[in-house]
C-alpha cells in the first residue's frame, strides 16, 4: 500500500489567477544542494524543462545541504524527490553508516568519471607507475575522493596508504601542485573539469591515466555501483582520443510511496524534453531513459512508474 500522508501533503495546489481557477498542478518538491554547486544548476534546468513539457506538473527546486541531507528528507516526506551522488546512493541502499534506505530511482542525472591527469613530459603512464607517489586526491569531503576510495579498494589498494596522499583545502589548489612537481598526478574527472583544464593548458601539456580494461573489470566486480564510463575525445585541450575509465552516476531519487502516476509523468516529460534540458545544461544531455536503465544498480530500484513509461517508450522490453 502506498502511504497516503505523502499524497495528501503534496500533490495538488490550485493556482488562482484573476479570480479564475487555473489548471490544477501537481506540486513536486525537488531537493538540490547549496547554492553555487552543480546540483542546483541541474535542478533549475530539470524543473524548468519538466514544467514546460507537462503543464500539469510543478517541480519546485529547494536548496538543501545536498546528497546526505536529501535522502533523509525523502524518507521523512520533507521533499518528494531529491538529488544524490552515486556513492551516497550506494551507501544509503547498502546501509553503510546508517540504516538501509528504501529508495527508487526517477532518473540518472549525469556521470562523474574518475582518472588521473599528469604532465605530458613526466614518466607516468599507468596506475602502477603512480604507486607510492604524491597524489592530489581532491578536497577531503569531495565525491571524487569517495569514488577513488572505492575504485582503489576494488584493486586491493588504499588511497591513503599505497600513495603519498594530498587532501586539498580546496579543489583549486591541485593543478598548481602537478604543474610545479609537488604532486605526480591529480585525480578528478568529467567533461571540462576546471582542475584538468588548468593542467592541460600548462606549458608541457597533459596525459590521462585511467585503470586498464582488466582493472576496470576487477573494480566493477567488487563495487557494482561503479560503471565503465568513456570520457569523449576533445573534452580537454590536446586530448584527441577518448579515455575509457569508470565512475558513478548521480540520481534523482524518490520514496517508493511516490505515486506511480507522478513518477510516470516526470519520466515522460523528461524524455520529451531531452534536447531542451541538454540545451540548458551540457551535463544534463546524459539524463536519458537509456542511461537511467544502464546506470541503475538493479532494475527493481527504478520507480515502477518510470519502468511503465520505459516500456511504453520501447527502452525496456
Amino acid at each position: 500500500m502506498r502511504s497516503h500522508h505523502i499524497v495528501a501533503a503534496v500533490f495538488f495546489a490550485v493556482a488562482l489567477t484573476g479570480g479564475a481557477v487555473a489548471q490544477q498542478k501537481t506540486v513536486v518538491v525537488l531537493g538540490t544542494a547549496t547554492p553555487g554547486g552543480g546540483f542546483p544548476l541541474y535542478g533549475a534546468a530539470y524543473s524548468s524543462t519538466i514544467n514546460e513539457m507537462d503543464p500539469t506538473l510543478s517541480i519546485e527546486p529547494k536548496n538543501t545541504r545536498g546528497s546526505t541531507e536529501n535522502i533523509p528528507l525523502i524518507e521523512s516526506g520533507g521533499i518528494h524527490i531529491g538529488q544524490a551522488t552515486g556513492e551516497v546512493t550506494y551507501e544509503a541502499l547498502a546501509g553503510i553508516g546508517r540504516p538501509k534506505a528504501n529508495l527508487r530511482i526517477i532518473n540518472a542525472m549525469y556521470s562523474n568519471s574518475g582518472m588521473f591527469i599528469v604532465r605530458a613530459d613526466g614518466p607516468y603512464r599507468a596506475l602502477a607507475d603512480l604507486k607510492g607517489k604524491p597524489i592530489a586526491w581532491g578536497a577531503s569531503g569531495s565525491g571524487f575522493v569517495v569514488l577513488a576510495r572505492y575504485a582503489f579498494d576494488g584493486l586491493g589498494m588504499d588511497i591513503a596508504k599505497d600513495f603519498q596522499p594530498i587532501f586539498l583545502e580546496k579543489a583549486a589548489d591541485g593543478p598548481a601542485m602537478v604543474l610545479d612537481g609537488r604532486a605526480a598526478a591529480l585525480w578528478g574527472g568529467g567533461v571540462g573539469w576546471p582542475g584538468f583544464v588548468a593542467v592541460a593548458k600548462g606549458p608541457s601539456g597533459a596525459r590521462f591515466i585511467a585503470p586498464s580494461a582488466d582493472e576496470i573489470k576487477r573494480i566493477v566486480a567488487k563495487h557494482g555501483f561503479i560503471k565503465p564510463i568513456t570520457l569523449p575525445a576533445g573534452s580537454y585541450p590536446g586530448q584527441d582520443a577518448p579515455v575509457a575509465t569508470l565512475g558513478s552516476w548521480a540520481f534523482v531519487l524518490a520514496a517508493p510511496s511516490l505515486p506511480d502516476d507522478i513518477a510516470y509523468r516526470i519520466a515522460r516529460a523528461l524524455h520529451k524534453g531531452e534536447s531542451a534540458i541538454g540545451a540548458k545544461l551540457a551535463q544534463a544531455k546524459e539524463s536519458t531513459l537509456a542511461n537511467t536503465l544502464a546506470a541503475a544498480p538493479r532494475q527493481d530500484l527504478i520507480h515502477p512508474g518510470v519502468l511503465k513509461y520505459m516500456r511504453e517508450a520501447g527502452v525496456l522490453r
